[in-house]
């Protein structure tokens, strides 16, 4: 397989792939093996922070995905510079937001539900080689992820039969909601933000958190800040440390506010640093760097 650089700008690739954004990625020899769209893909970094090498036919494609065009310096330094924004920055430096398709992020996010990391992983997985576009890579075979017409044509005890439960039926219907023409993803795009996530809301499933997913991961609405259970643990106990009573209201109304232009880069550092050192940092132990990886995405030896 013939590899070729993309642009060498400060990229943490490990981390990006790792950190509950998409749920496809696995190891291979050096790197990771995915799909982007309907493109297979074979991504690695051979040093630290910068340099991604990708098999050649693929680069335009990943260089888009890695979204290697956002300024990330500049993206960081809009963060507010308080002790707990300034810790998540640290531990995610190189971090990127993956600039996903649509209806991918739509889809993932709707079978996120109540959800780990690894379960949410399984299903991508599960749903991919049963319905998705058969694609090869050399030796290596990857699927695509189902497109709402696939979806659309199933049962839902195909669903179910992948270990959805009652996320089901709300895919189902959020497929054909879109492949009938009634939703239309790429009309949404060209919407603000507002009325954007009122028309995602539309689809079954789908509620203010997964809307802010979705606009974040796939309409590249880099001020959409989804607000989970990470996520509100971390503005309680530290930008509200001695209120009693916090609502969800007063939460999504400061996060809007104080995080800024690019309050989905930083709660997605947010999330990440408090999902992999909450309970170290309550028990006292330190978080290994090989750790900052994600679930199901250490390096193969």
């Amino acid at each position: 397989m013939r590899l070729t650089s993309l642009p060498n700008v400060p990229t943490d690739l490990a981390l990006t792939l790792g950190s509950g954004q998409a749920f496809h990625w696995v190891p291979l020899g050096k790197g990771w093996i995915g799909a982007i769209d309907e493109t297979p893909v074979y991504l690695e970094q051979p040093g630290g922070i910068g340099r991604v090498m990708v098999n050649s036919e693929a680069a335009g494609v990943a260089s888009r995905y890695l979204a290697l065009d956002h300024p990330l310096d500049r993206i960081v330094a809009s963060f507010p510079q308080d002790e707990t924004m300034r810790s998540a920055s640290d531990f995610c430096a190189g971090m990127r937001i993956l600039r996903q398709s649509k209806w991918e992020a739509v889809a993932t996010f709707i079978t996120s539900s109540m959800k780990q990391v690894a379960h949410i992983a399984q299903i991508s997985h599960t749903l991919r080689k049963r319905f998705g576009e058969r694609l090869r890579l050399g030796e290596e075979i990857v699927f695509s992820y189902p497109t709402p017409a696939a979806l659309a044509a199933l049962e839902e005890s195909d669903l179910r039969a992948c270990a959805l439960g009652y996320r089901a039926k709300n895919l189902l219907g959020a497929a054909r909601m879109v492949a009938s023409g009634e939703v239309d993803l790429e009309a949404i795009g060209r919407l603000d933000d507002l009325a954007a996530r009122e028309e995602l809301c539309r689809l079954p499933g789908v509620g203010e958190k997964v809307a802010n997913c979705a606009l974040l991961f796939g309409f590249e609405r880099l001020r959409a800040f989804p607000v989970d259970v990470w996520i509100e643990r971390v503005i309680r106990d530290c930008y509200f440390p001695r209120r009693r009573s916090v609502t969800a209201g007063m939460i999504r109304d400061f996060c809007a506010e104080y995080f800024g232009p690019f309050g989905g880069y930083a709660q997605q550092y947010l999330f990440h640093h408090a999902r992999l050192t909450w309970d170290s940092r309550r028990s006292g132990t330190k978080v290994k760097k090989s750790e900052k990886l994600g679930v199901g995405l250490k390096k193969s030896k």
